[in-house]
């Protein structure tokens, strides 16, 4: 593709895509849940006087008892597996009838009325200590601790599972714990029930790579359009350029969720490599002939689902992603990515707030503020970078940007290598899962992204994140094992600035 300059889209067209697209993905999510109900309904009604009455949508107390009696019989399992199924699809029918209240204050049952037996746990646990040296008695102690140690709420988990779409069902409610669990240990200790259960269950091996191309089912390009969350798809027309014959579109499936995307890359291919994303999504420019790219770039990589998050599958991803691409093209001799750097703004704005300490003084040079002051028409007088960087107009002015161009990339530099949760984590996330898939940090771009939210994420810079073949798993390594971060000679300089 012979790339140009593109014009940024107002404000208000982004806020808009941006509602339009949750939206959609709220519409995907009633139709699941809509769905689900009907897919459980002949299997929860296929007895009269199975069903009780249905709980009011926010499950007031006069309905609490009778949910817990329906819970107890689940786990009761009387009356065979089609009774044990049919109890099973209508627990997860009155669920899907909640509403948000509703279903927290139903997972909390769960989470209180049917955690571990603590008095169980104990006496299990002065068995164990009493058997001594007894081989038999040591045996049976240690049988009955692992089974007081397992909360009863796991075997209704593990019925929910069972029915048909019972592991996106558990994946979607999930995704609704995590925010409700914050706050409360006992959802808590669910959500890392819920947790361990998904990973046992979802095996990377079973993991299936599926192009996505224009002609894919329409159902598959609407969720294409409701999980991309780097970049907004403006529209169809935007998303028939990101699906030409120019770019590759891939996604993980897993025979559990068959027609759910776990993961989603878009690809570029272009010649060298990509520093603007205003540009590498031009709808305008030209269609290059694939054959000739020697650059695939990696500029979006959604994860589709929150449930799933904390299982780890991107790196099966990429990997897989760039065996298919050389296989295909023969000509590419560069695989990298243009990547946002969603925590810098955050993290900087942080240290500027820091009381006590002169963070400008300390980070900036005396040349580099005289420079801003000037640009920011303050005369002498000291520019707070803060102040500056909330401007929403800032990048507009070219005598101010680019005063804060060398101190800006000179902090991000060091924000991507140095700054970590511990002694081995890097704080971006990005950052981080590049790096754990066996990058390098090849070179920041400055006003690559000059988007509202690229803007308010990271000043508008954006990273190459390089993936050297011969170098990948010892990248990984080195990352994994030391901490240790794989620059470029461009990083390196910045950093010594």
């Amino acid at each position: 593709m012979n790339l140009k300059t593109t014009a940024v889209e107002p404000d208000h067209m982004t806020e808009l895509t941006l509602r339009e697209s949750e939206i959609t993905r709220a519409s995907l999510l009633n139709r699941t849940m809509y769905n689900l109900r009907e897919a459980w309904r002949e299997m929860a009604d296929w007895r009269e006087g199975l069903l009780s009455a249905a709980p009011s949508p926010n499950l007031p107390e006069k309905d609490v008892e009778n949910l817990k009696v329906q819970m107890r019989d689940c786990l009761e399992a009387r009356g065979g597996e089609v009774s044990a199924r049919a109890r099973a699809a209508n627990l997860g029918r009155v669920y899907l009838s909640l509403n948000a209240q509703g279903r927290q204050r139903f997972l909390q049952i769960l989470a209180t009325e049917f955690d571990i037996d603590r008095k169980a746990v104990d006496t299990a646990t002065v068995a164990l200590q009493q058997a001594g040296d007894d081989a038999k008695a040591r045996a049976k102690a240690e049988r009955a601790l692992r089974q007081a140690l397992q909360p009863p709420r796991l075997r209704l988990l593990a019925q929910l599972n069972a029915l048909p779409e019972g592991f996106l069902f558990l994946v979607d409610l999930r995704e609704e714990l995590l925010s409700w669990s914050r706050d409360d240990l006992a959802l808590a200790a669910l959500e890392r029930d819920l947790l361990s259960l998904l990973t046992s269950w979802f095996d990377v091996g079973f993991l299936e790579l599926r192009r996505i191309t224009w002609d894919s089912p329409a159902s598959l390009l609407e969720k294409m359009i409701a999980y991309e969350a780097v970049h907004p798809i403006m529209g169809w027309s935007d998303l028939k350029n990101r699906l030409s014959s120019d770019r590759r579109c891939f996604a993980f499936f897993h025979p559990r969720m068959a027609h759910e995307p776990l993961i989603i890359v878009q690809v570029a291919l272009v010649n060298g490599i990509s520093d603007n994303v205003q540009i590498l999504l031009d709808e305008t420019a030209p269609v290059l002939d694939p054959q000739v790219a020697d650059t695939a770039i990696f500029y979006s990589i959604s994860n589709a689902h929150d449930g799933l998050s904390g299982i780890s599958f991107g790196n099966f991803l990429i990997k897989r992603v760039v065996d298919e691409l050389a296989n295909e093209f023969k000509n590419l001799k560069t695989f990298a990515t243009l990547s946002p750097i969603p925590g810098f703004r955050r993290w900087l704005d942080h240290k500027l707030s820091e009381p006590d300490q002169d963070m400008e003084a300390k980070w900036l040079t005396v040349a580099e503020r005289k420079a801003l002051a000037s640009a920011a028409g303050a005369g002498k007088e000291p520019a707070a970078l803060q102040t500056l960087l909330q401007a929403p107009d800032w990048s507009q002015k070219p005598e101010l940007a680019k005063a804060l161009k060398q101190p800006l990339m000179r902090l991000c530099a060091r924000y991507l290598v140095k700054e970590k949760r511990d002694s081995v984590t890097i704080l971006d996330p990005v950052a981080r899962f590049h790096l754990t898939n066996g990058s390098r940090i090849e070179r920041l771009n400055w006003l690559a992204d000059v988007s509202t939210k690229g803007l308010a994420q990271s000043a508008g810079m954006m990273v190459n994140y390089l993936y050297k073949l011969s170098d990948i798993e010892a990248n990984h390594e080195a990352y994994r094992g030391e901490g240790k971060v794989t620059i470029s000679s461009a990083i390196r300089a910045l950093l010594k600035t």
